[in-house]
């Protein structure tokens, strides 16, 4: 079975964009994005939900071609569109990249992903982790936190019917006083 990972950044207090889908607070230091890079060039399959997907989409497919471009750009530019993709949409048209387009339900389509063979998958977008995490279907959890409130916006968690017990298993510390957290799902 497929290990699936939601991993974002986030605030303090536990929002992973500020209002009106600012992000400027969450900009990462050379060794952070380092970081996030080696992730996207892991990464068996990651499952965007649509507003992240055009998030990233409006950027990173050519963001290795604009002037002043650094080589970790280049790297992680490079990396993001090489990486098979899914997105969850019942609104997109179509998708780009190495990506593949499902307008079907999500949690039938993540399940039937989980089950079959490949590499690790990551979930991207609060909706689609919304789901997915009140589904049960998350097996790990990565809390990248940065040092700042921003009052609301979009949380990282969702509300749930049912408890979910973690277990910590990685800790490390980035420059600014950015923190990542990684706990596993305890399947009890």
């Amino acid at each position: 079975m497929r290990k699936l990972t939601f991993a974002m950044n986030l605030s303090v207090d536990g929002y992973i964009a500020a209002p009106g889908g600012d992000l400027g607070w969450s900009v990462p230091s050379d060794e952070l994005f380092q970081w996030w890079s080696d992730r996207v060039g892991m990464t068996g399959l990651a499952l965007y939900g649509r507003k992240l997907w055009e998030t990233m989409s409006s950027h990173w497919p050519t963001a290795d071609q604009q002037p002043g471009a650094t080589p970790a750009q280049v790297e992680f530019a490079r990396r993001w569109r090489d990486m098979p993709k899914v997105v969850y949409s019942s609104t997109t048209r179509s998708v780009d990249w190495n990506t593949r387009l499902v307008t079907g339900d999500a949690v039938t389509g993540i399940t039937r992903l989980k089950a079959g063979d490949g590499g690790s998958m990551d979930i991207a977008g609060a909706t689609l982790a919304a789901s997915a995490m009140r589904a049960g279907l998350i097996d790990e959890y990565v809390l990248v936190t940065h040092p700042v409130l921003v009052g609301g916006g979009t949380p990282f968690f969702t509300a749930l019917d049912n408890w979910v017990n973690l277990s910590l298993v990685e800790t490390r510390r980035f420059p600014d006083g950015v923190n990542m957290t990684r706990y596993e799902t305890r399947r009890i």
